[in-house]
């Protein structure tokens, strides 16, 4: 791929991935219960029925297909509200803010990540996070300040930054914007057809789909990639 200035990568399943904390978040609701109980002037439900009710389904949002961000912390005042608990916005922080910690100590980073960051910083190629992720943008900043990936970035745009989810032009160009380059000189690195891939190419850019933490097979026609550290055959 010649003339290529800079490349976009996906966050989750690309760079890092996560396996659901429910030890360590079921251990953030017990922390939080006796205040949360003092709140509202009563008994709770158990952290499990708090876990099931509530935070699980939260991560429908994570995934969800609309192109316009959620404010985290108005769909979890309102998941909690669906479960009887009507908690202040200042305790709702507190708990979002120790729910992400958990994720914060559980991210594993790609094996190939730091390598094919570094390679990529020292061939002066530009690199930056494009990636949905709902949750606050000080979270998110936090999680890859802690792993190290920001350190090796030259921009990170989460569409909670945004407010518009891949395949949303609004985030891809957020993106471009960060690293100063049009699309014709970017690559864009990712896990996901639509958002990865259709949506990167449709402003310009070109675009590959990196295979390992995928469950599902991509379609016949589009390039991949099975090891990120394939990425620096490409450029």
């Amino acid at each position: 791929m010649p003339d290529i200035d800079g490349v976009l990568f996906d966050y989750g399943q690309t760079l890092v991935t996560f396996e659901y904390p429910r030890r360590e978040l079921l251990e953030v609701i017990r922390n939080f219960l006796p205040t949360i109980e003092e709140t509202i002037g009563g008994p709770a439900p158990s952290p499990e029925a708090i876990l099931v009710n509530v935070l699980m389904p939260l991560e429908e949002y994570v995934t969800s297909a609309s192109e316009d961000e959620v404010d985290w912390i108005e769909v979890s005042k309102a998941s909690w509200g669906s479960a009887g608990l009507s908690l202040p916005d200042g305790l709702l922080y507190e708990i979002v803010d120790a729910e992400q910690m958990c994720w914060d100590r559980i991210v594993r980073v790609d094996p190939d990540a730091w390598q094919v960051l570094e390679a990529l910083r020292s061939r002066d190629i530009r690199r930056a996070i494009c990636s949905n992720a709902p949750f606050p943008p000080e979270m998110m900043r936090r999680q890859v300040g802690t792993n190290g990936i920001g350190a090796l970035m030259d921009g990170v745009v989460f569409s909670s930054m945004v407010g518009r989810r891949k395949p949303a032009p609004e985030i891809y160009r957020a993106a471009l914007d960060a690293i100063g380059l049009v699309p014709e000189k970017v690559l864009f690195v990712g896990n996901r057809e639509l958002e990865d891939y259709e949506g990167p190419r449709a402003i310009g850019m070109r675009a590959v789909i990196y295979t390992a933490h995928n469950a599902h097979p991509t379609q016949p026609g589009i390039p991949v990639i099975a090891q990120l550290a394939e990425l620096l055959e490409l450029l």
